[in-house]
């Protein structure tokens, strides 16, 4: 029996380790490898023990992007489900994860895989990633919105060298860029990852959820509208937030502030 393109680990502190198991293909998109991942999202969003998600690829690459090989035989085509974002593809499944997604990236993240990480709302990096743009190279226009979440993350003189270009961004350039958080030894990668999930999940569930969908929603705005998206959201949540309640996790915040 072949081994499933997505392996599923559910820890039951609350999060789940995706893992794209393509190793012997640098875990290239292909069609079945997108619709598994998309499904596997999908699930996991259903799934109210689920709060947190890891993203990782087996092997030494993360993921070399859509596989061109496919494409390139005709049996995938370029445009549609397999090439685009739409409802069913995995970075519009990774959007509808309401709970943080963590990318430890592992090796290679190319074109596809690169959009894949910048989908993650955290990135954690082995010294052996690294990330490339080969869209004007292979000559598929992106449509996982690396064009746009790359300026607005490195600015847009150094997005347009790295997608003009397609060069390699190191892993310890891309934290010095700002779009890794950190870069860890390949050892720790995945523990590093773990450990990070588990202090989001020491957070109170329906703020988990909530603080991340205000960051985002805002993010897509202006400054001034993102203000007072903020102001509005909180006046009701913050109507709905008892004395009794604070009170009650005052001495769980001050005692991890003496830790």
């Amino acid at each position: 029996m072949n081994e499933p393109l997505v392996l599923t680990e559910i820890d039951p502190a609350g999060f789940a380790v995706l893992t794209l198991n393509r190793p012997e293909s640098l875990n290239a998109l292909s069609r079945a490898l997108m619709s598994q991942l998309a499904q596997a999202i999908d699930e996991l969003e259903a799934d109210p023990a689920v709060r947190v998600l890891i993203l990782t690829g087996a092997g030494k690459a993360f993921c070399a992007g859509l596989d061109l090989k496919e494409l390139g035989s005709g049996r995938a085509a370029v445009g549609g489900r397999e090439g685009s974002v739409n409802a069913k593809d995995p970075v519009s499944s990774l959007q509808r994860f309401r709970g943080p997604v963590i990318g430890a990236i592992n090796g290679a993240a190319v074109t596809g895989g690169f959009e894949l990480a910048l989908a993650c709302d955290v990135l954690l990096a082995s010294p052996q990633a690294r990330f490339a743009d080969t869209h004007a190279r292979v000559g598929i226009a992106p449509g996982w919105g690396l064009s746009q979440k790359l300026s607005r993350a490195i600015g847009i003189y150094r997005a347009r060298e790295v997608s003009l270009t397609g060069n390699w961004v190191s892993a310890e350039q891309a934290a010095a860029w700002g779009f890794v958080n950190r870069v860890v030894p390949a050892e720790q990668l995945l523990p590093a990852a773990r450990a990070l999930a588990a202090d989001m999940l020491s957070s109170l569930p329906e703020m988990l959820s909530r603080y991340k969908a205000i960051i985002d929603d805002g993010f897509a705005l202006s400054f001034g509208e993102g203000m007072r998206l903020e102001k509005a959201r909180s006046r009701e949540f913050n109507a709905q937030v008892g004395a009794a309640a604070i009170e009650a996790r005052r001495e769980g915040v001050r005692a991890r502030n003496r830790a």
